[in-house]
């Protein structure tokens, strides 16, 4: 991993904003999801 790297363009950072939004919803919503049951299951 070189240093230069470090200096990304506007866009890359977009692209990576993107890509963890396009990873992180799903996963927040799943892990939403799984409070609501498991919230369910512990309360009856």
């Amino acid at each position: 991993m070189s240093n230069d790297s470090s200096q990304s363009p506007p866009d890359r950072r977009g692209l990576i904003a993107f890509a963890w939004l396009w990873v992180g919803a799903p996963l927040a919503y799943g892990l939403y999801e799984l409070v609501q049951k498991a919230t369910q299951l512990f309360t009856g």
